[in-house]
């Protein structure tokens, strides 16, 4: 477990794991290994530096803490439907950061009935895999990462 959910005041459930997701789709797998390792298409797709995606070598790098890891933890001020896909669900929320800004982060669940579960004034807490792209640098100079969700949590109970 990445995320470090006893350090929290309220109880905090665990409401996505990558992990679980990939066990039901391993095409997924599959299409993103085989554009890592497709030599005619220089551009496009992971880099592969800490491994193939989803391999025992990448999930080894991220728990020896070799892939670098972006946590974003904060407290939900509103939940809404965002993109151009029809959703009967919310899939994004605005989270206010320690430092008082405003980050905006999609809901990750593995069972669609924790969507109900992000409500205003409980707290989202998310860890990202920062992997990096073939295509570098990025549009402003630093280095282009693909930001994976790994686990996503959220309390099961309003933020004193």
């Amino acid at each position: 477990m990445l995320l470090k959910l006893n350090e929290e005041k309220a109880p905090m459930k665990i409401v996505f794991l990558l992990s679980e997701e990939l066990k039901n789709d391993p095409e997924r797998v599959a299409l993103t290994q085989a554009l890592t390792l497709n030599t005619l298409k220089p551009k496009m797709g992971l880099k592969g530096s800490h491994g193939l995606f989803a391999s025992q070598e990448w999930w080894n790098s991220i728990k020896q803490g070799k892939m670098p890891l972006k946590y974003i933890s904060g407290v939900i001020t509103s939940a809404y439907i965002a993109g151009q896909d029809p959703s009967k669900f919310n899939n994004t929320i605005d989270i206010v950061l320690n430092n008082g800004s405003i980050e905006s982060v999609g809901i990750y669940v593995n069972n669609d009935d924790d969507v109900s579960l992000f409500k205003v004034g409980h707290k989202a807490c998310i860890v990202y895999a920062l992997d990096e792209m073939k295509a570098q640098p990025d549009f402003d100079g630093s280095v282009n990462y693909s930001q994976t969700a790994l686990e996503m949590a959220v309390s099961l109970e309003p933020c004193k």
